[in-house]
């Protein structure tokens, strides 16, 4: 799994829930080093002090005034026959005394036991002991999983030479220890187990905190369009640095719409002085042929002309056909600059396609469709001016010398749109044309003003459709419409 493409809330839960984790283990084993640590301890010291009660003990016994022994080693078993086991049992430990070659003297294990007691000690026992500074010295060991200490120490005599070994074998019993250990560790783990569930709530409280407002943000940022008006994000009680990020992007949202209207401004003045030259443009065409009609029947007008009458009409006609071509471009522009109010009218695109063919005189012109009735939500009249339209373009696009003519108008259906479909074997687009076809007063024909595809293309999308082509020049071209249809 890839930690980068897991979400911020997951993360969130993630990170917590691993924290009080790894919290809980490193709290159990410093709490099981500490344990040991103090287990050590305690044994350590434990022995000492019963080490060094037994030897003021043995040192009074030897002092004692009753004795009747010389305190020598060889006479050590006989001092200590019945008081070694007295000793015993009043501090609890074993007790075993060594002359000071290693060698036993006496025990206060019974006779029964005596073969579990090391008779002889180690010389390398013998010198640690000899050499340490204190003339101590604890080995450790372990036998059947228990572990043990072993103490050595000098016994001296009146005038502090040593005449024995004191060896006090030490049992560590954890018993107590470890049921206190386990006792904490349980303890610990219901605690810890109740903080997960705690940093579970708690990251689920976070990071829908948090992730709420980044949702708001990212749906905001989302929908921002520069030409719509766009809303400022308004989020109550975030945080710091989602505040800093939201003002941020209302402060874009203000430059933004201050661009927007700026630009609006500029392409609107910039489409006016286009729109006006173009008008302009064509006005100038049809006026030339009237100025000059008019010069010259001013020139030749006479009226004792037997055909006046005649020369006349040819005149009035003239200026009329002229005053046409004038109207129809006002017409024109006009249509384009104010679309009328659309209709959403539910009919048969089939139909409505069939319908606006039927003004087309031209014989090679093929109508296809592969259903009898697609149903869409469209201006009857919009939609038979989308036909005539990309039927037009066609028409004009195949020359008037060319043998084979032929334009289809394909009506089908995919699972979302009705499709219409124009295809002519005309002269096609170049690839200059391209990226130019759909705009306002475009053309490549000695006539027109261009209109034509750029209306076709803003009734189409005004309804949530789209218009494409593919063409190869020399070979023709093929328009496509898509429009949302009824299921």
């Amino acid at each position: 799994m890839n930690f980068k493409n897991i979400s911020l809330r997951v993360r969130i839960f993630i990170g917590m829930v691993t924290l009080v984790l790894l919290a809980s283990v490193l709290i159990a084993l410093v709490t099981i080093y500490q344990y040991n640590e103090e287990a050590q301890d305690y044994h350590r010291e434990r022995l000492e002090r019963k080490e060094q009660a037994i030897k003021e003990h043995i040192d009074f016994v030897l002092r004692d005034r009753q004795t009747t022994y010389e305190i020598t080693t060889e006479n050590i078993p006989r001092i200590f026959k019945e008081k070694i086991f007295e000793i015993a049992e009043i501090h609890g430990m074993q007790i075993n005394l060594y002359d000071m070659e290693g060698d036993l003297l006496i025990s206060s294990r019974g006779a029964f036991a005596m073969d579990s007691i090391v008779r002889c000690l180690d010389a390398e026992v013998l010198n640690l002991l000899t050499n340490s500074p204190n003339h101590r010295y604890v080995n450790k060991n372990v036998a059947n999983r228990v572990a043990y200490q072993s103490s050595h120490s000098y016994i001296t005599d009146n005038r502090f030479k040593p005449i024995a070994i004191l060896n006090l074998p030490y049992l560590e019993n954890d018993d107590f220890l470890k049921r206190e250990l386990n006792e904490f560790l349980l303890r610990l783990g219901y605690a810890y187990t109740f903080m997960i569930f705690g940093a579970v709530f708690i990251a689920f409280l976070i990071s829908r905190y948090i992730t709420q407002s980044l949702k708001t943000v990212s749906e905001k940022i989302a929908k921002t369009r520069l030409e719509h008006r766009n809303e400022k994000i308004e989020v109550k009680h975030t945080s710091k640095e989602i505040e800093l990020l939201i003002n941020s992007y209302n402060s874009m949202i203000d430059e933004l719409e201050e661009s927007a209207v700026k630009l609006a401004t500029s392409e609107r003045e910039q489409a006016w002085r286009e729109m006006a030259k173009q008008v302009a443009h064509e006005i100038k065409n049809p006026l030339t042929p009237m100025r000059l009609s008019i010069q010259s029947f001013q020139q030749k007008f006479n009226p004792n002309d037997p055909e006046i009458d005649k020369k006349v009409n040819e005149f009035s006609n003239t200026l009329i056909q002229q005053i046409d071509t004038m109207s129809s471009i006002a017409s024109a522009f006009s249509t384009f600059a104010k679309m009328p109010a659309q209709q959403n009218e539910t009919l048969n695109v089939v139909a409505i396609t069939k319908l606006a063919l039927d003004i087309f005189n031209e014989d090679y012109i093929t109508f296809i469709s592969h259903e009898e009735k697609i149903v869409a939500k469209f201006d009857r009249t919009q939609l038979i001016r989308v036909v005539t339209n990309l039927v037009k373009n066609s028409i004009q696009a195949i020359p008037e010398k060319q043998e084979q003519k032929r334009i289809v108008v394909d009506v089908s259906k995919d699972e979302n749109y009705a499709i219409i479909s124009v295809s002519d074997n005309g002269i096609g687009i170049s690839e200059d044309n391209r990226e130019k076809i759909f705009e306002p007063k475009f053309t490549t024909k000695t006539s027109g003003m261009g209109l034509g595809l750029a209306m076709v293309k803003s009734i189409i999308e005004n309804y949530k459709g789209s218009i494409s082509f593919t063409s190869v020049p020399g070979s023709g071209t093929h328009f496509k419409v898509k429009i949302p249809r009824e299921k």
